[in-house]
């Protein structure tokens, strides 16, 4: 019986943990090529930059952190593939660097990097691998996950042991290469939106699947940034009037090894591998830095429509996945210097559930993300970021710590803090959900509003204590530390999950065409489908449904707090019952625009558009702090009050007791701030009725102070919105409030 160390990998590999070399020039085999000349260059900045060098000669500076690296190379790679490796000589704080004149924009490139081969350790280094930089701005080529691309042997027969053999296969042929590009972008012409927090609408989409199968835009720029900078697109996005996209993930990324086995693709994205490139596939004009132009001017278009751009990043962990994962970048550069490591350092603290996660704590990845955040706001001209598991980027060495190095660097940074800022306040490790817990500067995905409206809509929840909390800006998480309403990111629908049609079309997950035998996708779906599973051609059904989808999309777009729609939802998309379509790059995944013809659906879009353009004209429906709930005058009236349908204030019993109706009155009178010219805010005062139960109910209007008139302006038990009532009743009025529907009146 032999020991592990003993182990042989096959001919011409080392033995196991050894840290032997094997024969070839640094691990690998090459043609002979002249060696082009190399100047010492500049440890800053990390990456490769283009720039004129000493006695006015153009070429590239490369500098790569590599902290326990024993040699680095730069590989240049000519258009037939054939390879030339330059030496980095110059070493300044675990930084390699060197400028090679002559190397121009449009360069192809990677790094091999030479060093210990001990897993046990957590010391990974393989030369054989040609390396992602991570600091590339544009990548070219695919990732596919061939066993060359693994540091480890991957098909070693015992299996158990098999991360620990080093594979000595040539990578090169089978990975893409970063992209050395001219970055020179003043950004002169460019106009930021900059629009407040409190005055914001979010609209979640993916780029491809938004534009995909548009029939407004030309064929060959649908899928791509070009497309969604087209006029046809924006012209949606501008109906609409949402003040921001939020992109599903746009750094370059990679598949994962079973989804390729399956013929199918990590179709949202959150798989990076390249923090400062523009994800390839998404580009029409080219891949060899072409694509970073073409983000370019995705972002000036969006902008000139007053649109900002919010990009969906994944910082918590990289394609590279666990022990068993491949070696595409972090991990063949300094394993440990990047990842979380178990005590058992041959594995990766996982706490993000995709294998890895990066080690925030240590400077040099938290200066690769912050450094990757400024480049996307400062040069490629974005305006926020929703942080994916951000829990996982909070915590220190062990423990989710609102004080950790990552939140404080970017409370002071001068770039950072001034953009948005959004947490997915989340992870799945210990003490991982920190919904309301982080600092004033972020914004937050709620999700207890999401559940609080789908269960209200559904009729299950037990009183409506945690509704009127939703509703009014979620104070009980967010009122703390000076923060205010719009650090409650509202949403009842988002990428991950049901879209709105099918949370009141489907009460079970249908995931099948993700070949995982239904098993994946959360069971929580908090959904009811109006009786019948899936579609139907049922009209009782089809039109309950649809009144369901105005319910939601009202009560979200009336709520205190930042309303997040997801592309599609007020086109009556539909992923056929898949709740989680994340490998679905075809008609599930994409959104159809062939609804906009049918009357129903064109309808949505409608009521959407309205109340949004209802909430930015009504800054009591967008406030900038939270709600006193006091009288502030002799007459009692107070900037919130909640009635029963008596019409009577509600009592502490009555939060406490079951209930399918619920109002909520806004006074425009006593609104907090002044406007920019110093004047107080005055406006309009509502009351919304909001009303689960399946069967009409009274509901009597309540009178002075609060009002004398009312003015309905949405019903949604009406199929066409296009057009407000303008039925205008008296205060003590008995109204019937029609089964399963909101009413806004506004006072008059």
């Amino acid at each position: 019986m032999t020991s592990a160390a003993e182990r042989r990998a096959p001919a011409g590999q080392p033995a196991v943990g050894t840290g032997q070399q094997p024969s070839g020039l640094n691990g690998v085999r090459h043609a002979a090529a002249p060696a082009p000349v190399v100047w010492p260059g500049a440890p800053t900045p990390l990456g490769a930059r283009f720039r004129t060098g000493p006695d006015g000669v153009a070429g590239t500076n490369f500098a790569l952190w590599a902290g326990g690296a024993e040699a680095v190379r730069v590989c240049l790679f000519d258009e037939g593939g054939r390879e030339t490796q330059v030496r980095l000589t110059e070493l300044t704080h675990e930084i390699w660097h060197g400028f090679v004149p002559g190397v121009m924009p449009g360069q192809r490139y990677g790094y091999r990097v030479d060093g210990r081969w001990d897993p046990w350790t957590g010391a990974r280094w393989n030369p054989a691998k040609l390396l992602l930089d991570p600091y590339a701005r544009a990548v070219d080529g695919e990732f596919g996950l061939p066993p060359e691309v693994y540091g480890h042997v991957r098909d070693w027969p015992e299996q158990y042991v098999a991360d620990t053999v080093r594979d000595e296969r040539d990578s090169a042929p089978y990975v893409p290469k970063g992209v050395v590009v001219d970055d020179d972008d003043d950004w002169e012409d460019d106009r930021r939106p900059k629009t407040p927090w409190a005055d914001s609408v979010l609209y979640e989409l993916h780029v491809r699947g938004f534009t995909k199968l548009h029939p407004g835009i030309p064929e060959e720029l649908r899928g791509t940034y070009a497309g969604l900078a087209h006029p046809a697109a924006i012209e949606h996005l501008t109906r609409l009037g949402v003040t921001a996209v939020e992109l599903l993930p746009v750094h370059q990324f990679a598949h994962e090894d079973h989804l390729l086995r399956r013929g199918l693709v990590n179709y949202w994205g959150y798989n990076s591998i390249g923090y400062f490139a523009p994800h390839a596939g998404y580009a029409a004009t080219g891949t060899t830095g072409q694509q970073v132009g073409e983000f370019k001017r995705m972002v000036r278009a969006l902008h000139a429509a007053g649109i900002e751009v919010i990009l969906d990043v994944v910082y918590n962990h990289t394609a590279e996945a666990g022990e068993l994962g491949p070696t595409l970048s972090l991990k063949g550069i300094d394993n440990r210097g990047y990842y979380r490591l178990q005590g058992d350092a041959r594995r990766y603290a996982d706490y993000t559930g995709c294998g890895n996660t990066l080690h925030v704590v240590q400077p040099q990845v938290l200066r690769l993300i912050t450094d990757s955040l400024r480049y996307w706001v400062t040069e490629m001209g974005v305006d926020g970021f929703r942080f994916d598991l951000a829990a996982a980027l909070a915590r220190s060495m062990h423990d989710v710590d609102m004080l950790s190095p990552f939140l404080a660097v970017i409370a002071q940074d001068p770039v950072l803090h001034r953009v948005k800022l959004i947490a997915e306040p989340w992870d799945i490790g210990s003490g991982g959900y920190q919904v309301g817990a982080f600092p004033p500067l972020w914004t937050e995905w709620n999700d207890r509003y999401r559940d609080a409206v789908r269960d209200f809509w559904r009729q299950a929840l037990p009183d409506v204590r945690e509704m009127g909390y939703r509703l009014s800006g979620s104070s009980d998480l967010y009122a703390w530390g000076g923060r205010r309403p719009y650090a409650s990111v509202n949403f009842v629908t988002a990428h991950d999950g049901f879209t709105l049609r099918d949370l009141v079309s489907y009460e079970r997950k249908h995931n099948e065409a993700n070949g995982e035998d239904n098993r994946d996708g959360t069971d929580d779906n908090r959904s009811w489908n109006c009786g019948v599973e899936g579609e139907t051609q049922s009209e009782r059904v089809r039109s309950l449904r649809r009144r369901q989808l105005r319910n939601l999309l009202t009560t979200l777009l009336l709520s205190t707090g930042v309303p997040m729609l997801v592309a599609g939802d007020e086109l009556g998309r539909t992923q056929r019952g898949n709740n989680n379509a994340y490998c679905q790059d075809n008609e599930i995944g994409w959104l159809d625009w062939s609804l906009t013809a049918e009357p129903g659906w064109r309808a949505l879009t409608d009521l959407t558009a309205r109340l949004i353009a209802l909430r930015h004209r009504h800054p009591v429906l967008h406030r900038r702090a939270f709600f006193s709930g006091r009288a502030h005058s002799a007459d009692g009236l107070r900037d919130l009050a909640w009635f029963t349908p008596r019409g009577t204030e509600m009592t502490e019993a009555d939060w406490y007791a079951p209930a399918a109706t619920l109002g909520m009155y806004l006074s425009g009178r006593d609104i907090p701030g002044r406007d920019e010219r110093g004047a107080p805010v005055v406006d309009d005062s509502f009351l919304a009725v909001l009303h689960a139960g399946e069967d009409p109910t009274a509901f009597v209007l309540p009178g002075p102070p609060w009002a004398r008139r009312y003015e309905v302006l949405v019903d949604t038990d009406r199929e066409d919105q296009a057009e407000p009532p303008g039925t205008v009743h008296p205060a003590g009025a008995r109204i019937t409030v029609p089964g399963r529907s909101v009413l806004l009146l506004r006072v008059v």
